[in-house]
């Protein structure tokens, strides 16, 4: 088992962690890209129906978020310890839970496909085409968890390579598959909308399988010991970090419609100049996203090693730098500025908004990545329901609130001034949060060490 994670310089090993999974990320990114590219040859009908099956994609992509958050944690959190036997059985039971979840969400997605989709208003027309795509998507629901929980156990280890690469090939081979099943060349016939489906799911089941290969995660794996009771127990653990990470991976989407429909009482420009936006900004947070999958199993594997001055100059350091990297993202997005209203907007309103929206949101990034660093910080520290409180203030009591009022005083900019004063806001909570609560756990290892046995 690694220990660079115990040992290593904290900068060189998380910048090295960190690359391979940018690069994952920017794939997986293309995932939906290449399927909307592809789909729209078809014509409006598929493009909207395959549409309103994203919400229910989400949905099961933030379930094994959860789960492989839940499983790193546990997993990084005993390889800190020295705990290799038990490292095996939580990994083992983790990859059974992804598989079991995998399997009653397929059963449950097609006994409902129909009332659901129908609840989130898709009309007759469409139904047809949603029936083709989540047919097809439903029955490999099990390819898409099982990897990431897979994924997370090597990253606990520190391994990030792999998964990146792993990442990168089902991109590209989802890419090419859709090109051969939704249109058809040579023998094959064109599938449409179900190929789409059927490129997702072999490219995911290809992934699946190239893991199982790997040495490595092939020595956290062990089915001899495998007990009822055992399985029960490993998942309980497992469920408690996975369940309320699950849920705070919904309230981030839940919250961005919030503000959509804010911005939306303002006019189609400021919808479209805002849809502009948001997409710009997620490519400006690549490398906090990274980090956040990187940062959590150093800190948890330190933590169950007990070094937690290692742990608070890890969190720490990685938060001076979001704050002086996304400054300096900002000041690249001013220069960029004109370029990408010229490029992206017609001119007239929708230039406005999204000039406005380029000067404040992205200044506010910064303290945005502290909170996403602290929750992550805190689900590896086995502490979800901190990490939960700190996305409920973030989201619903500070995100959503100034928009609005900032919408009320100030129209479009007076919300992107709101989205800027709720990060900054946020970010000190999070800074404050976590410093209490590393301060906690040295003073409980200090009192732990100041104890001696009786002569």
């Amino acid at each position: 088992m690694r220990r660079e994670l115990l040992e290593g310089p904290i900068a060189l090993t998380l910048l090295r962690k960190c690359l391979p999974v940018v690069g994952g990320m920017l794939a997986m990114m293309s995932f939906n890209l290449v399927d909307t590219w592809f789909i729209a040859r078809l014509g409006a009908e598929p493009l909207a129906a395959v549409s309103f099956t994203f919400p229910v994609v989400f949905a099961v992509i933030s379930l094994a978020i959860g789960l492989g958050i839940g499983t790193s944690a546990v997993v990084a959190r005993l390889l800190g310890r020295g705990d290799h036997d038990t490292v095996r059985r939580r990994a083992t039971d983790a990859a059974l839970l992804a598989l079991a979840v995998g399997v009653v969400l397929s059963l449950l997605g097609l006994a409902t496909l129909e009332p659901l989709f129908r609840l989130l208003g898709a009309d007759a027309t469409l139904m047809p085409h949603i029936h083709d795509y989540m047919g097809i998507w439903y029955l490999g629901a099990a390819a898409l968890i099982v990897p990431r929980v897979l994924n997370s156990v090597l990253r606990a280890q520190g391994n990030t390579l792999i998964p990146g690469l792993m990442m990168a090939l089902a991109a590209l081979l989802n890419g090419l598959l859709d090109w051969l099943l939704i249109f058809g060349v040579g023998p094959l016939p064109a599938l449409g909308v179900q190929g789409a489906a059927l490129a997702t799911v072999l490219s995911w089941s290809a992934m699946t399988a190239a893991l199982f290969w790997q040495r490595e995660l092939r020595e956290c794996l062990d089915l001899r010991h495998l007990t009822p009771s055992g399985l029960l127990a490993s998942w309980r653990e497992l469920g408690r970090i996975a369940v309320p990470a699950a849920i705070t991976s919904v309230f981030t989407p839940l919250a961005l419609a919030l503000v959509t429909r804010i911005v939306a009482g303002h006019g189609h420009h400021a919808v479209a100049g805002y849809g502009v936006g948001t997409r710009i900004e997620a490519i400006a947070q690549i490398g906090v996203l990274a980090l956040s999958m990187t940062l959590p199993p150093l800190v948890s594997q330190n933590a169950g090693a007990g070094q937690h001055e290692r742990v608070r100059r890890a969190i720490f350091g990685c938060f001076v730098f979001v704050l002086v990297w996304q400054f300096g993202i900002w000041l690249l997005l001013q220069l960029l500025a004109p370029w990408l209203v010229a490029s992206y907007t017609p001119g007239g309103e929708m230039s406005e908004v999204l000039r406005s929206f380029l000067w404040w949101v992205p200044l506010g990034l910064g303290a945005q990545g502290v909170v996403i660093l602290a929750v992550s910080s805190f689900n590896a520290l086995h502490e979800p329901a901190r990490a939960m409180r700190l996305s409920v203030v973030r989201l619903f009591l500070l995100t959503v609130p100034l928009a609005w009022l900032g919408g009320v005083l100030g129209g479009v900019e007076g919300i992107f001034i709101g989205l800027f004063l709720a990060n900054v806001a946020v970010g000190l909570v999070a800074w404050g949060a976590l410093r209490r609560r590393l301060d906690g756990l040295s003073m409980e290892t200090h009192e732990a060490g100041s104890v001696r046995p009786k002569v």
